[in-house]
């Protein structure tokens, strides 16, 4: 008879747990987080080396006033600070002062050896796109607005000035010259009266005077007077005008020559200058027009110089190239304009860069105070800027 067989039982039993210390889960916990800092800081170390050799190079650009590298490098430098590596690279930067944007501003003091204006208007349209130049071009429209026709009795009821305290004055004429001049002929009257016979020393300095003015442009006189506090003062002025003006017309600043010997080598006419661009009047020559629009703004920045003076003490003494470039300017125009458009359009400019100085007295006093202190072109432009954005 078959017989069934059971099966054995099979018991199985539940394994022991594995107790594992937690000694030894710290530890290893803490040597994974070890190897990422490692990784870190030779990631940041990498990145040290390779912010502070790029910003060098930067330097020398700056350094060299090569614009072109600087703004090429400028460029290839990314900005969006919400990509951790960029914000890692700006950290790294900020340890050895190299804060990206702050160094931005040096690419304006390249721009003076230039010789391709087009390339000193990107830098400027560089730096207002990454909103550092808020200001800069902000009353190109102003050309636009009010009345055309200003009469001597329209510029004095709104400026309070004569039409000849906007004029610049010969030297000897009027001002603090002519008290030089009058101190001068009566030293010579006493000399001569006690028996001191000068007049020879006279014609060799009045020889000398002659071959500067004729060979240098008078840059030597202009030299020594110029380390006369009062008159390089009124040149600080005087340019600051321009520059302001310049900036607030959206026309690019190449820089400004204090000077004279500089500005003599540099094809400047005059004892000082600031050196300026406009692409859209430049672009209208070469089709043979001018607009009126790129015309005014040409003369607003002509006659600002004049302007500052007479804002600051009442009347100007400087900017007699400036007018001399203005009636040349209005003598190649097609038709050239006559005498009477002339003045009036020589009112009009003085008057509206008046209004504008005025306006912006801050930023006026504080491009005069960074000239006056040796600041460069950024430098100038950066406290114009803190000047203009602390009215608000």
């Amino acid at each position: 008879m078959a017989r069934s067989i059971s099966p054995p039982l099979l018991h199985f039993t539940s394994p022991s747990p594995i107790f594992i210390p937690l000694s030894s889960l710290s530890r290893s916990f803490q040597f994974s987080l070890a190897a990422q800092n490692l990784h870190r800081r030779i990631n940041g170390h990498h990145t040290r080396i390779r912010a502070i050799r790029e910003w060098q190079e930067y330097e020398e650009a700056v350094k060299t006033k090569d614009l072109a590298r600087a703004l090429r490098f400028l460029r290839d430098v990314p900005v969006e600070l919400e990509s951790s590596s960029i914000e890692s690279t700006r950290q790294v930067n900020g340890e050895f002062g190299l804060l990206g944007l702050e160094r931005d501003w040096e690419v304006l003091d390249t721009c003076l050896n230039a010789d391709d204006m087009g390339l000193v208007g990107s830098a400027y349209a560089f730096l207002k796109d990454r909103g550092l130049l808020p200001n800069f071009g902000k009353y190109r429209n102003i050309v636009l607005e009010g009345i055309r026709e200003v009469t001597p009795s329209v510029l004095k009821s709104s400026t309070g000035l004569e039409v000849s305290k906007l004029s610049p004055k010969k030297w000897g004429v009027s001002g603090s010259s002519s008290l030089v001049l009058i101190a001068l002929l009566a030293s010579v009257s006493v000399l001569l009266n006690q028996g001191i016979d000068i007049r020879p020393n006279l014609a060799a300095i009045l020889g000398l005077t002659f071959l500067d003015a004729t060979f240098f442009g008078g840059s030597c006189l202009a030299q020594i007077s110029s380390y006369w506090p009062p008159y390089r003062r009124r040149i600080l002025v005087h340019e600051a005008g321009h520059l302001l003006v310049a900036y607030l017309m959206g026309c690019p600043i190449r820089g400004v020559i204090l000077d004279p010997i500089v500005a003599v080598q540099m094809g400047i006419q005059g004892q000082a200058g600031t050196q300026f661009w406009d692409e859209k009047l430049q672009n209208e020559l070469a089709e043979g027009r001018v607009s009126g629009t790129a015309f005014d703004r040409y003369c607003m920045v002509l006659f600002a110089g004049i302007a500052a003076e007479a804002l600051i003490y009442g009347e100007a003494e400087g900017g007699e190239n400036d007018e001399n470039l203005f009636r040349n300017f209005c003598l190649l125009l097609q038709p050239p304009l006559s005498v009477a458009q002339m003045s009036n359009q020589a009112r009009w400019s003085v008057l509206q860069s008046y209004n504008l100085l005025k306006w912006h007295r801050r930023g006026h006093r504080a491009a005069v105070k960074a000239l006056e202190n040796g600041g460069s072109l950024s430098v100038v432009i950066r406290r114009i800027e803190e000047a203009m954005s602390s009215n608000l």
